[in-house]
């Protein structure tokens, strides 16, 4: 089984921070007015670290219901923020729909968006916004540990993300440390605790021989095959796979492991938005938000992408527990602004060749 909705979120490396070629975004950009008909010369400019599959039919219903056709280049997310820092005053763009927060803060920490609307931000809980207005979560996604049912047993299962590195998990353990999830979950280690500390998990899951994967999608493949007994993943990738094979989440032999008691292995993090300065006055970018805010988009992350939405009123995706019951570690999610100093320490490691 191959998975194609997150398929294209690929290696986050320390180069692509430094330098990225307008050509790996331009390629993608799309016409969503285009492809719907609708004849418009109203538009936004988005620069989106969302894979092209997943958002794109709500960046559709969105020009439908507005006539504002949204053009959006598709990238991952760090090289998009590298490019926006990289092209400053000069960017085209109008927002930045970025895969996690950290992103959101690296761009943010550059000056170059402006401060939102308080009515927009107040609708999403404080911890799942910046806190001097600048940007704002859309979805959240929670950090788990997948597992196989027949080789796991749930009294054998880790009380904290730590555990992993002990004799117990030796080869057990599923990893993607390319990828920009797990890039997050060590600098929130890092935020939490301190680099020693996220030096010494990093080493002693190298030195615990780690079952490398190329990203979460296939690390859940290969637990629910049994190649592997247990993977470091986000919770949603599990409702996709259920989805793609045409069953539920509680028929699968794969089941979710959620940390307590505030471990890292419990961080929520978030897709978000922030506006570029430019269009800070640009009534139709207000809209756009608006709509990534309401009712149908975040029951579009809910019942499609199996994200957690962020609004009240929403229920969560149904195999889940709600966000407000989830133990989080008290991070600050704008903290999470250095992927490139944890991108260099999980190289260090020799978890990425």
């Amino acid at each position: 089984m191959v998975l194609l909705t997150r398929r294209t979120t690929g290696a986050l490396l320390a180069a692509s921070l430094l330098a990225v070629g307008l050509a790996a975004c331009g390629s993608g950009e799309e016409d969503a007015a285009a492809d719907s008909g609708h004849s418009t010369d109203k538009s936004i400019t988005v620069y989106s670290g969302r894979n092209e599959q997943l958002v794109k039919p709500l960046l559709d219903k969105f020009t439908e219901q507005t006539g504002i056709t949204v053009n959006a280049r598709y990238a991952n997310t760090a090289q998009l923020a590298a490019q926006l820092v990289e092209e400053g005053d000069r960017s085209p763009a109008d927002v930045f729909f970025a895969q996690d927060a950290g992103a959101l803060g690296t761009v943010a920490k550059q000056g170059m968006f402006t401060t939102l609307a308080e009515e927009t931000t107040a609708k999403v809980p404080a911890s799942y916004r910046a806190g001097n207005g600048q940007w704002v979560g859309v979805s959240a996604r929670a950090r788990v540990l997948a597992y196989n049912a027949d080789l796991v047993k749930a009294e054998e299962l880790p009380a904290s993300v730590f555990d992993l590195t002990g004799p117990a998990w030796k080869g057990k353990v599923g990893v993607a440390p390319t990828n920009a999830s797990f890039q997050a979950f060590v600098t929130a280690i890092r935020v939490q605790h301190d680099d020693a500390k996220a030096e010494q998990f990093l080493s002693g899951l190298k030195a615990n021989d780690p079952q490398i994967r190329d990203g979460n999608g296939k690390i859940l493949e290969d637990v629910g095959a049994g190649t592997i007994p247990a993977g470091l993943v986000n919770h949603y990738y599990l409702g996709e796979i259920a989805k793609e094979q045409g069953t539920t989440p509680d028929a699968l032999k794969v089941k979710l492991h959620f940390f307590s008691g505030g471990d890292t292995g419990a961080l929520v993090n978030v897709a978000g938005v922030g506006v570029l300065k430019r269009a800070a006055e640009n009534a139709d970018v207000q809209k756009f938000v608006d709509f990534l805010l309401g009712t149908e988009a975040q029951t579009f992350f809910a019942e499609q992408t199996y994200e957690y939405p962020v609004i009240d009123g929403v229920p969560s995706p149904a195999y889940v527990p709600a966000l407000s019951e989830l133990a989080v570690p008290q991070i600050d999610l704008n903290d999470l602004d250095t992927l490139d100093a944890t991108v260099t320490m999980i190289k260090n490691s020799g978890l990425v060749p």
